[in-house]
């Protein structure tokens, strides 16, 4: 908000200027801001590493970061860096609640895959508890392209398919934006999700229609923060190198 603060400040003084005097002889410091500096962020020393104002939600030892949703512990199988869905238990989230921010998480389809379309390897990833961001072996298996790794489940068809086999680690780069409400409870501004799978960007600036529903149309009701959900579909997926930058 204060870099747009100052780039309208902008757009109003150097036409000003312009009108008055050839360009050549304009003062470059009139359109240089100086008093307003980024915060100092250190990014990680290898790709995928977290920079260093990132929460870490999972560091390959714990489930501390994470509860059942019921709010009891979450049990879920830890073993060699990596937590692996335990088919059963129920979902799990995030003690801490979120709105706007940039994720990092990994994950891996069994090597093994038993089943075909929605039955292979298959997990979610719930913004806000909400909007599922499909988790699937959708390497060669055929299922509906709304429902297909990348997708924003029975909702937005991801750009292209860049899933890896099965058993081979998976990242999803994720920038969200959570729905903004008015005091009525309309929904003002939608949710919107960039994705980059395995480095490939997959979904662009999408705007998401309102929370994942399996059967009928989705509609937006009014919330705030909320946790970041990982699904129990039954399937062994495991996952690994979660944080998360609050925007």
């Amino acid at each position: 908000m204060r870099n747009l603060f100052f780039f309208l400040i902008l757009l109003a003084i150097v036409p000003a200027f312009s009108q008055s005097k050839p360009r050549e002889s304009l003062d470059p410091t009139v359109s240089e801001i100086w008093d307003l500096k980024p915060v100092k962020v250190t990014p990680g020393k290898n790709p995928g590493e977290a920079p260093s104002d990132a929460i870490i939600i999972f560091d390959g030892k714990d489930l501390s970061n994470f509860s059942a949703l019921d709010g009891s512990a979450a049990k879920w199988d830890v073993k060699d860096g990596a937590l692996t869905v335990t088919k059963g238990l129920g979902d799990i989230k995030t003690k801490k609640q979120f709105g706007d921010i940039q994720l990092h998480i990994e994950w891996r389809a069994p090597d093994v895959i038993v089943g075909e379309g929605q039955g292979r390897g298959n997990s979610g990833i719930f913004l806000q508890e909400r909007y599922e961001l499909q988790v699937l072996d959708s390497y060669e298996s055929v299922t509906y392209s709304n429902g297909q790794a990348g997708s924003i489940y029975k909702q937005s068809i991801p750009l292209v398919n860049a899933t890896r086999k099965p058993g081979e680690w998976q990242v999803y780069d994720v920038v969200y934006n959570a729905p903004v409400f008015s005091e009525n409870g309309r929904v003002s501004a939608p949710a919107k999700i960039t994705v980059l799978h395995n480095g490939v960007l997959i979904q662009n600036g999408t705007a998401i229609f309102g929370p994942t529903e399996y059967k009928g149309l989705p509609v937006y009701q009014s919330h705030g923060k909320a946790s970041l959900k990982l699904q129990d579909h039954g399937n062994p997926v495991s996952f690994r190198n979660i944080w998360i930058r609050e925007l």
